[in-house]
């Protein structure tokens, strides 16, 4: 019996260590700009029957209930909560948020596909719109948008249609469209960092389409989109994981003491 507690509460260690990790993440992440949170979550394990539901007794009536034990826990699963962060005004022309459903798709130095809510986009060298990132910048995937060194404004609409002014003109130049992607499981893309999401079997083919059009979002230029982690919820989750992690180690400590109990019987 004590053998199985043992186990047992070490599991529930185990997972609340997991757990842990989780939103330690979450907290390191919070001022990250477009971060999903994630949650764990977990499983019983099997568990062993001494005696099913529904077996005969001695006056051959079957049980109302069996007789088992569970042998733990285990994670089951991380979950991206992929619910819309808050709005944050930041009055520069290339910050882009996401108002609703979809990504922004960036090309990495592979040629492959990438995902983000992130809007952060600066100008590079070229004038071509990229992703800004600690080592490079990601180019936008379906039409690369180019604006030329001496724009003196630049508009992007909530459907996407990307807009610059040059000295001594008076009409508005088309840089081109901003499109975006939405999956009809999200929380099947696999987190690469950066930021960045990739194209999994589990959440399906990307579908493409201007914003606003097809249930995809919109977009908000001179804005980003916050994490949605919220510290104080993580932090009510980070107390009840300690004081569960406490109590499985009081488990651990209870069947250690019936063990060596168990074995000093031969003493008396």
């Amino acid at each position: 019996m004590s053998i199985r507690a043992l186990n047992s509460a070490a599991s529930g260690m185990d997972a609340m260590q997991f757990k842990l990790d989780v939103i330690s993440n979450n907290l390191a992440n919070a001022g990250t700009t477009a971060f999903k949170r994630s949650r764990a979550n977990f499983e019983d394990v099997y568990y062993q029957h001494l005696k099913l539901p529904g077996m005969l007794d001695a006056q051959a009536r079957p049980t109302v209930t069996g007789t088992s034990v569970g042998l733990g826990t285990r994670v089951q699963s991380t979950q991206l909560d992929m619910q819309q962060g808050s709005l944050i005004d930041t009055g520069k022309q290339l910050d882009l948020a996401i108002v609703g459903q979809g990504f922004f798709q960036v090309l990495d130095d592979n040629g492959i596909v990438n995902y983000t809510r992130a809007g952060n986009f600066f100008k590079n060298a070229n004038g071509t719109v990229v992703l800004a990132s600690a080592d490079k910048g990601y180019p936008l995937t379906n039409n690369e948008i180019t604006i030329p060194t001496n724009a003196t404004d630049i508009s992007v609409g909530a459907d996407g249609q990307v807009f610059y002014s040059e000295p001594g003109q008076t009409q508005l130049q088309s840089a081109g469209t901003i499109q975006l992607a939405r999956f009809i499981n999200p929380q099947g893309l696999l987190q690469r960092g950066e930021n960045l999401y990739l194209e999994t079997a589990a959440s399906g083919a990307a579908t493409i389409a201007i914003p606003g059009i097809d249930g995809m979002g919109v977009i908000r230029q001179n804005a980003l989109e916050a994490s949605n982690t919220e510290p104080v919820r993580e932090l009510v989750d980070l107390i009840t994981t300690q004081r569960t992690f406490e109590l499985n180690g009081q488990v651990v400590q209870a069947a250690d003491q019936a063990l060596q109990l168990i074995a000093n019987l031969r003493r008396y």
